[in-house]
C-alpha cells in the first residue's frame, strides 16, 4: 500500500465531521496519526455529550492519551476539518502534538491563524508545525450546508 498524504486522512475526517453533522453536532472531525497509522479519531458533540469541550480536537486528544496510555502526544500529527479555536490550540501544544493540518479555515474562532495565532505565542516550550487548507472546500462546505439548514429550520 502507498504512503497515506495529507489529503487520505483528511478525508477520513470529513467522514467522521458528515456523521457529527449528521447527529446534529456542528460537523467538526479528527483524525490523529503516528507514523501512518490512525491512532484516535473524534468529532465534534459538545450537544450529545453535554459538555462545552467536547470539540472534535479533544475528543481525538483523549482518544489518542487513552490509546497511547500517555498524555503526551509527541511524534502525532492532528488532522482537522476546522482550524482549532483557541481551547483547542492550547490543548495541542499542551499534548506535544507535532504537526496540525486543518480544511476550512474559522474568521470568527480560529487560533491557527485567523482570528489569532496561538500556536506562535512567545516563551511557549513547545512549537507546533500548522498547514491549513488541505480539502478547504470540502471542508467549509459541510459546514456551509449544516448552518443553512439550521438557518431554514429557523434554529439559532
Amino acid at each position: 500500500m502507498p504512503p497515506r498524504t495529507d489529503v487520505d486522512y483528511m478525508r477520513r475526517a470529513i467522514a467522521l465531521a458528515q456523521a457529527a453533522g449528521d447527529a446534529g453536532e456542528v460537523p467538526v472531525g479528527s483524525v490523529l496519526v503516528r507514523g501512518e497509522h490512525i491512532i484516535a479519531e473524534g468529532a465534534n458533540n459538545p450537544i450529545g455529550a453535554h459538555d462545552p469541550t467536547g470539540h472534535a480536537e479533544i475528543v481525538t486528544l483523549r482518544a489518542g492519551g487513552l490509546a497511547q496510555q500517555s498524555y503526551r502526544l509527541a511524534d502525532t500529527v492532528l488532522y482537522v476539518t476546522l482550524e482549532p479555536c483557541v481551547m483547542c490550540a492550547s490543548a495541542i501544544i499542551h499534548a506535544r502534538v507535532r504537526r496540525v493540518v486543518f480544511g476550512a479555515f474559522d474568521p470568527k474562532a480560529g487560533a491557527a491563524g485567523s482570528l489569532t495565532n496561538v500556536f506562535t505565542l512567545p516563551g511557549l516550550n513547545h512549537r507546533v508545525d500548522v498547514f491549513g487548507g488541505v480539502l478547504e472546500a470540502e471542508c467549509a462546505a459541510l459546514l456551509t450546508r449544516f448552518f443553512a439548514a439550521r438557518r431554514s429550520q429557523g434554529s439559532p
